[in-house]
């Protein structure tokens, strides 16, 4: 009974953070996904700068840890170049959403030379243009198999959302933090609860990227 009354007590400190975890993941979320397309679809442009430019991009931010990205926006840019990315939820969701959209360029690029080439001379037996081929043939066949992997990555985002505490944005690990901080005795309890409200979070996720799963194996044309 001490257990669940502390657990009463602890869970709606923690809910206070819930507000900025979601709002950094939909905005990380909607940029990354943005940058994955146009970094993924420049990857497989004729355009030989583009391609170069976007592959040091991908490389750069894959080769270096998170957290280094989000302190070198957070400090670093601004000490060095005299330039403010905002607030601290604006730079919070650009070093998440940089991070992981160079992740999914490459599910992107990979997704999209997964299709058939069968389907790509199909379509220049019927006449069609580059851009005809990429919006009505390639895609559409991409984006299915694209939808596992988004959904997967997006689960990561979220996780990844608590190191946006670090940069001191009041998150569910910031109270929580504050909590283990003000009462040592109860850290063990606190991060528990921490971990279940995440796990609650990421069920929606998990569930999307099931319908991701069985989307994919549909209308994928051989």
């Amino acid at each position: 009974m001490i257990i669940i009354s502390a657990i009463f007590e602890i869970t709606p400190q923690l809910l206070r953070g819930l507000g900025i975890t979601i709002s950094v993941l939909l905005g990380s979320a909607i940029i990354s996904y943005i940058v994955a397309f146009a970094a993924g679809l420049s990857r497989v442009s004729n355009n030989v700068i583009l391609n170069k430019v976007t592959g040091v991009y991908v490389e750069v931010f894959r080769g270096t840890s998170l957290i280094v990205q989000l302190f070198w926006l957070y400090y670093a840019i601004p000490m060095l170049f005299g330039i403010q990315l905002g607030s601290n939820w604006w730079t919070g969701v650009i070093a998440i959403a940089l991070n992981y959209g160079a992740y999914l360029s490459e599910v992107v690029r990979g997704s999209i030379l997964a299709v058939d080439k069968g389907q790509t001379e199909a379509a220049i037996a019927l006449n069609m243009s580059r851009y005809q081929r990429m919006r009505f043939i390639i895609l559409p066949q991409a984006v299915r198999m694209m939808l596992p992997e988004f959904g997967n990555y997006t689960i990561q985002m979220m996780k990844a959302t608590s190191l946006v505490s670090l940069i001191g944005m009041r998150d569910i690990l910031y109270y929580g933090d504050i909590m283990r901080n003000t009462n040592l005795s109860q850290a063990p309890l606190i991060y528990v609860v921490v971990l279940f409200i995440y796990f609650i979070l990421a069920l929606p996720l998990i569930w999307l990227t099931k319908k991701g799963e069985t989307i994919a194996k549909k209308g994928v044309a051989g």
